[in-house]
């Protein structure tokens, strides 16, 4: 089972999620929302819970049963906003079923191995583990040797630093940590880490894109048709 943040805003698409839920908002032709689910099914995730809340009725209308992307979908609506968080321990129990369960920030498209994350908490005995990528530098960078100017590397990726990829696998034991109303980033997360209880998984050459800016769609659509999709 997968849980999807699909609630929030996406101000800074604004005005395309004037109308829209930024999940919806589409990427090379088909909204992130599908990305999403096609990715995990190729991993073997049928179920999924959507965390609703931002234009709700939206993705209901479009996503429905599930049926027609081959899955089955719950829906758990958020009556105000709760953070990433407040937003997972308000399906707990739905979520708590499951010995281990992937959650995922619901603007991002990857190709990663999820079932990676899911290995090392079983093993590792840990709550939670997330999908570390390098840190993808926003600019090109110069290459220089004693002054002189030897090469140049496009928006390199940084690999001495790690980034949180947006995507885990978690266990009940993380309702523990979650707060009502909160971001799992700023509470969660790091208290399972002072606890010795968080993993991180390692990912390197793969697709992960994040969608937050106009930008950002149009790296992600020029990317993914270059190719030929996930």
């Amino acid at each position: 089972m997968a849980a999807i943040l699909a609630g929030g805003f996406g101000k800074r698409l604004r005005p395309y999620t004037e109308e829209i839920p930024k999940p919806l908002v589409p990427v090379a032709g088909r909204p992130i929302l599908e990305w999403q689910i096609e990715w995990l099914k190729k991993y073997g995730i049928e179920e999924f819970v959507l965390l609703v809340g931002y234009r709700k009725e939206k993705i209901i209308e479009h996503i429905g049963s599930g049926s027609r992307l081959g899955v089955k979908v719950t829906y758990v609506v958020e009556d105000e906003p709760l953070g990433t968080g407040g937003a997972f321990k308000n399906a707990a129990h739905i979520l708590s079923r499951n010995d281990v369960f992937l959650a995922l920030n619901g603007d991002i498209i990857t190709n990663l191995n999820p079932l990676k994350l899911v290995e090392v908490v079983e093993k590792g005995g840990y709550v939670a583990a997330i999908a570390a990528i390098p840190l993808p530098s926003p600019y090109g960078i110069i290459e220089v040797v004693d002054n002189r100017v030897v090469g140049f590397r496009e928006k390199p990726k940084l690999r001495d630093y790690w980034i949180n990829a947006g995507v885990y696998a978690m266990t009940p034991r993380v309702f523990e940590y979650l707060p009502e109303k909160g971001d799992i980033e700023k509470t969660g997360f790091p208290e399972m880490a002072r606890d010795g209880l968080l993993a991180a998984v390692k990912y390197d050459n793969v697709f992960w894109k994040s969608i937050d800016t106009y930008k950002d769609l149009e790296e992600a659509t020029r990317e993914i048709t270059r190719l030929g999709g996930l």
